[in-house]
């Protein structure tokens, strides 16, 4: 780990705490513009069930938010780094194999939300125009949005760093509006603070007209704590935490303003106090401030789909590492750790936030949508954290009720949010079945591979590698030819290489290297091991590289090499005598396969559709060399059948004259 990036988790600074603001907390943060609306929706306000809205915000605030991501969940960090990946990355060394289910789903319920995340969030806010212009028609908000998400969505390739700086001042006026407006209401309506009882959260179950499924839209208040434990990366955990203080308070007091002003109005409807979009949020806010509330809460809102954009961005590549997704093309717009953008991600997340916004034009019907995908996240998260602890070897007595009663909360919450499904929730769960597809799909086709993947040892091969090394009658192909290889021992290679070398047109090469990568499951490490095979002539590289580690093959190749070189363990001028004695330095070729499916196979049902989606897939993925990092010009692609099941004996039989 790098000395800025173990600062950047070791240390508290009054610029990591602000960037905190601007990076973590834009989700969760502008909860307060839907949740209390959502709860109320047309009925006619009642003193108890505003009292027992809030009294199930704080607890949940409480309970889910503050205990256990913010104390618990973000203790599980992979060397600093958090999200459902990296916590898979550090259980999967309890080798239990089906564990590799609940990050896949977790995984995918947390991109289908951010999707959803900023059109709610964006619209929520640009609503707030009606407060001065009620006949505003709804395709003008719309087209409103969709500028807003376009802006958002461009300024990501310039980094979370540059991103933060620039949020992070404004989160901060956020913040202390927030809690400015609900202190002046809580001054006017004292009483109000008796809700922190959780008697009135369960009193609320028992008369809100929808009783329990009212949980569904309580659970709005805390869908940002899943991003929360993902970007922690981009932050640190101390930050996090000590700046949560501040943050829970500010939400706290003005949830507990809204419910002061509501009580306040008991016996009319929302609709009746602000018209078509009567929202509480600015119900509480003097008539002269609404133009500054209404600019501050829309670039909040624009902040608060960062937390998503750029928790997407590490999740994707932590799936790539983990053989769960195609590989992309990656940027790292910073010299900042565990900062990057994915173009291709960013403009689908782009797309799907703008159908969405198409599709749902209200930020009242995205409601049904939201929360459904993101508590399936919040279980798989609570499953996997079970492991952590086992792993961990905490007491039994304290684990078991812990993990229990989380369990109890969020399928409450799940059973709460399934009555959205038909209203909305379908489509947050139709683009997390899709992504769950494309994963499971990527992960058992690479498993069917290397199952499929003859190994075969060197020694068996060292011999007529070195004379096919001096062989003169054989047009020298390279002085130096470099294979990409995936047997994990040392002393090992795929049958396909040495058919490549000693068949498929021979190969004579003065030195043979064989490179292989090994993807760690801590996420910054940058190692390397040479094996000599037979001195001058057969080499193997192994890299051990962290899972958030760029693969820059080419860059580490060559650095491997001048190593070497310094070092007196090779030499690499060309062999050819002219070259030689003038120092020239030999040429270096890479051999790629590339792998096809072969028309002589019989592949079993299953194995026929995961084979033929994965090739289809892969096609629309980067290059193999694009993908390590390697420069075109000296790599070549070599196509290889594969064959999975070869076919019975045909039986034919010969005819003689």
């Amino acid at each position: 780990m790098s000395a800025s990036h173990k600062n950047l988790h070791s240390k508290l600074s009054i610029g990591g705490l602000l960037i905190t603001l601007g990076i973590i907390y834009g989700d969760i943060g502008t909860s307060p513009l839907y949740v209390m609306k959502a709860i109320l929706g047309e009925h006619i306000i009642n003193a108890d069930i505003v009292l027992g809205g809030i009294s199930c915000v704080f607890w949940t605030l409480t309970l889910q938010t503050t205990i256990k991501y913010v104390l618990i969940t973000l203790s599980a960090d992979n060397h600093g780094e958090g999200g459902i990946f990296a916590l898979y990355a550090l259980v999967k060394k309890t080798k239990i194999q089906w564990l590799i289910v609940p990050a896949i789903i977790g995984g995918s319920a947390l991109l289908a939300d951010g999707i959803i995340t900023p059109p709610i969030s964006i619209s929520s806010a640009v609503e707030g125009i009606r407060a001065f212009y009620p006949t505003m028609e709804t395709e003008t908000i719309v087209y409103i949005v969709i500028g807003i998400l376009f802006i958002l969505f461009t300024i990501q390739q310039f980094g979370t760093k540059l991103v933060g700086k620039f949020f992070a001042p404004m989160m901060l006026i956020w913040f202390a509006m927030l809690g400015t407006l609900g202190f002046i209401q809580i001054l006017e309506h004292p009483e109000v603070i008796k809700a922190i009882n959780p008697y009135y959260a369960y009193h609320l179950l028992q008369i809100h007209p929808e009783g329990f499924f009212v949980l569904g839209l309580v659970f709005l208040c805390t869908t940002g704590a899943e991003a929360l434990y993902s970007d922690m990366g981009h932050c640190g955990r101390k930050n996090i935490r000590i700046s949560w203080i501040f943050v829970k308070l500010t939400l706290v007091l003005n949830y507990f303003g809204q419910a002061a002003y509501l009580t306040h109005h008991e016996g009319s409807t929302l609709q009746q106090l602000g018209g078509e979009n009567g929202n509480p949020f600015y119900l509480i806010m003097p008539h002269w401030f609404l133009p500054f509330g209404i600019v501050v809460a829309t670039l909040a809102a624009v902040i608060a789909s960062q937390a998503l954009i750029s928790g997407s961005f590490t999740l994707i590549n932590e799936a790539m590492r983990l053989n769960f997704w195609p590989k992309v093309k990656i940027k790292y717009p910073t010299e900042v750790k565990g900062q990057l953008y994915i173009p291709s991600i960013n403009w689908l997340l782009f797309f799907g936030c703008v159908g969405i916004v198409l599709h749902f034009e209200k930020s009242s019907n995205m409601e049904h949508a939201y929360g459904l995908a993101i508590v399936l996240c919040m279980i798989m998260t609570t499953i996997l954290l079970n492991y952590y602890l086992i792993m961990k070897r905490v007491k039994l007595y304290f684990m078991v009720p812990l993990i229990t009663i989380y369990l109890l909360i969020e399928f409450s919450f799940l059973i709460a949010n399934i009555t959205k499904f038909a209203d909305g929730g379908y489509v947050t769960l139709i683009i997390a079945s899709v992504l769950i597809s494309i994963m499971t799909i990527w992960y058992l086709a690479k498993k069917i591979n290397k199952n499929y993947t003859k190994i075969i040892k060197i020694d068996d091969y060292k011999k007529v590698l070195m004379e096919l090394s001096e062989d003169l009658s054989i047009p020298k192909y390279a002085t130096h030819l470099v294979y990409m290889t995936n047997a994990n021992r040392v002393d090992e290679l795929e049958e396909k290489v040495i058919y490549s070398i000693l068949q498929k047109r021979p190969k004579r090469a003065d030195i043979y290297w064989f490179v292989h990568v090994n993807i760690l499951t801590e996420p910054y490490k940058t190692q390397y091991k040479v094996t000599e095979i037979a001195k001058d002539d057969i080499y193997r590289i192994d890299f051990n590289l962290g899972f958030r580690e760029p693969t820059k093959i080419n860059l580490m190749f060559r650095e491997v090499i001048r190593d070497m070189v310094k070092r007196g363990e090779v030499d690499i001028t060309s062999r050819y005598e002219s070259l030689n004695k003038n120092n020239i330095i030999g040429d270096f070729k890479f051999v790629l396969s590339e792998k096809f499916l072969s028309n002589d196979n019989d592949l079993r049902w299953h194995e026929n559709i995961i084979m033929n989606s994965y090739f289809f897939i892969k096609k629309l993925s980067l290059s193999e060399e694009r993908a390590f990092g390697l420069d075109s010009s000296s790599v070549k692609i070599e196509k290889f059948p594969m064959v999975l099941h070869a076919p019975e004996n045909i039986g034919l039989t010969r005819i003689i004259k």
